[in-house]
């Protein structure tokens, strides 16, 4: 059975970074697109960033140049990296896997598998 792991939430300051960590068992990370969605209380479910099989990233507007999305193949693990966080970051974030061929960050709803989420929490 595949399971994806999420660690590494917490709770920062505005400004502040955090480092997301997607372990995954049973899966091989590389070998198909992955991502990263939130979903803030009340709000709906938002893609994040997304990385293809080859390296190509997709990147919401609203992260762009503040969030990057990498993986460590021999840890098999994926990683979405925040810089700059904002009180509107925060929310419960999701890795997913198995987006498809477009592999966009707004594919996540198509994942195949998605793991349990980390909380981040940015106070201002």
């Amino acid at each position: 059975q595949v399971q994806l792991l999420e660690s590494g939430g917490g709770s920062v300051q505005a400004g502040g970074s955090l480092r997301l960590s997607c372990a995954a068992s049973r899966y091989t990370v590389r070998t198909r697109c992955m991502g990263w969605f939130r979903q803030a209380p009340g709000k709906e479910r938002e893609g994040v960033a997304a990385l293809s099989v080859d390296g190509r990233t997709s990147i919401a507007d609203s992260v762009k140049g503040r969030f990057a999305i990498s993986r460590d193949n021999a840890k098999n693990t994926l990683y979405l990296q925040m810089y700059s966080l904002k009180p509107e970051d925060t929310a419960m974030y999701y890795c997913a896997a198995d987006l498809g061929y477009r592999c966009y960050y707004s594919d996540y709803a198509a994942g195949r598998y998605w793991g349990q989420g980390t909380q981040v929490t940015v106070s201002s």
